[in-house]
């Protein structure tokens, strides 16, 4: 079996990545500080797959312990990075922990894959990366805006660092790989996302408001030169891009790269309202959802959605899932968490 290191391997994309990897017959390694996750996504992962990952509990931000790490896996095939910080709004409040955190570490790990010599890594990009594009759908070639927060900068930057590494070490081979919105849980509603205080995203958000959680939901702006004047984002089911990663892996493994770095978008290709999403929550849920316009948000882009047909065919992966598959997986998780916390602990 083929060791793989997923960093940040419990969190929300990495550890449904863990349970794909483990599906198709990789050893996984995870290294994860728990700083935004919680270590009884072991026990889900173990549930849908049968197997236990390796788990290291690490501060990747601690160089001497990076180094150590991965002399004691020197046998490693590859390295997925998820670790990161990824809240936008604590960005611009702490630009430097966001900073440290995210390029620094990607360092630290690149300086160990140079020294291993021939080395496969993919990075966890973002299509942050390119602002509010001037065309729709996005392309790879899209040109990378000026960032509107340090969260969004660190993708931009992370994206060079491995780029000039790739160029003065040939073997090394990177792929990055540029998320639109990954939404949604594992159909076992095993794993899902667990955001730690107000969530930052959409759809939790929405979930949280429809189990009452939240009182209301803030839909900000309807004055978007848009269909239904709400921005519009590219929703993707959470296990569609944990696919595109072990797609991306083999591509890597298998020498199918045509350079030793590479770029793929991860969308579904079409483009959903705030309304919409709100929408399909009622659709699938049957529950009225509490919402009200509010202000716009600033830095919020109109409208992001992606072009896929170089990773459809290409990296020969396409989104399966549809935005209600993935709304209401995301409900059916919420279901299940808000459960557990109401039972009486023996």
């Amino acid at each position: 079996m083929k060791k793989i290191l997923v960093t940040g391997g419990l969190g929300f994309i990495g550890s449904h990545t863990v349970v794909e990897l483990q599906n198709e017959g990789f050893e996984v390694v995870i290294i994860d500080n728990l700083s935004n996750s919680s270590e009884e996504v072991l026990g889900g992962i173990v549930a849908i797959t049968g197997k236990k990952p390796i788990f290291e509990k690490m501060d990747l931000r601690d160089k001497a312990s990076v180094t150590a790490f991965f002399a004691k896996h020197s046998d490693l095939e590859g390295v997925i990075h998820f670790a990161a910080s990824k809240a936008v709004g604590e960005s611009v409040e702490n630009p430097l922990l966001y900073y440290e955190n995210n390029l620094g570490v990607l360092v630290y790990i690149l300086q160990e894959l140079q020294k291993k010599g021939n080395a496969n890594f993919i990075f966890s990009s973002s299509c942050t990366v390119y602002g509010q594009a001037d065309e729709m759908p996005i392309t790879e070639s899209a040109p990378v805006k000026a960032a509107e927060s340090p969260y969004g900068n660190t993708k931009q930057v992370g994206e060079e660092i491995i780029k000039d590494t790739c160029k003065v070490n040939p073997q090394l081979a990177a792929i990055a790989l540029r998320y639109f919105n990954p939404v949604g849980a594992h159909p076992t509603v095993e794993i899902g996302e667990l955001p730690i205080g107000v969530p930052q995203n959409l759809l939790p958000f929405i979930t949280q408001t429809g189990i009452g959680l939240r009182e209301q939901l803030s839909v900000f702006g309807d004055d978007y030169p848009t269909e239904d004047g709400t921005c519009i984002r590219d929703y993707i089911h959470v296990v569609d891009v944990a696919k595109a990663h072990v797609s991306a892996l083999q591509r890597l493994l298998t020498g199918e790269n045509q350079s030793n770095y590479e770029v793929f978008n991860l969308g579904t290709g079409k483009g959903s309202s705030v309304l919409e999403v709100i929408q399909s929550f009622e659709r699938v849920s049957g529950e009225k959802l509490n919402y009200r316009i509010a202000p716009r948000r600033e830095g919020d882009v109109i409208q992001a959605y992606a072009d896929t047909q170089k990773a459809n065919e290409v990296l020969g992966w396409k989104a399966a899932s549809s935005l209600d598959d993935a709304v209401k997986s995301a409900w059916e998780w919420e279901q299940k968490i808000r459960k557990a916390d109401k039972e009486p602990s023996v």
